[in-house]
């Protein structure tokens, strides 16, 4: 069994909903997951010891949270590179965030990305069964990328 990581940023409430039905479907993968708000994470050991790794964080004003940026650069410091990941977030109507992660962790830290991509829902669709299984989907598929 592999152990996944799920760091991210929740302003509102929509970015933690994400994160547990995408920690569903690591889990329904037949993985571990851990999942960690990134103002728990204080230094870039912290990120030590998975296989696979999902960031997410909500767009504002068309970019991620300033609180974030500094969790990239922390993050960059660590062992990523070769490592399965995975990025997602919610926003209300540009969602620029994950793919701007997502960037990241493939140019930056040298990661294996999914081949999904990164993850963006409307913060109005996130309580539809549809929101849900995209969100299952997406961890699933993190999953299979460690088998």
């Amino acid at each position: 069994m592999k152990k996944v990581l799920i760091a991210y940023y929740s302003r509102t409430g929509n970015t933690d909903i994400m994160a547990e039905y995408i920690a569903e479907g690591v889990r329904l993968s037949g993985n571990a997951v851990e999942l960690r708000k990134i103002m728990a994470i204080k230094s870039e050991r912290d990120l030590e010891g998975y296989d696979g790794y999902i960031f997410g964080c909500p767009t504002y004003h068309k970019h991620m949270t300033e609180n974030f940026k500094t969790f990239l650069f922390m993050a960059q410091k660590a062992p990523l590179k070769g490592k399965a990941g995975g990025a997602f977030g919610s926003s209300t109507h540009s969602g620029e965030a994950p793919g701007i992660i997502f960037d990241t962790m493939e140019f930056v830290f040298s990661m294996r990305m999914s081949a999904l991509g990164p993850l963006n829902l409307k913060e109005s669709t996130l309580d539809s069964d549809q929101s849900m299984k995209a969100c299952q989907d997406y961890g699933r598929a993190l999953g299979a990328m460690l088998a």
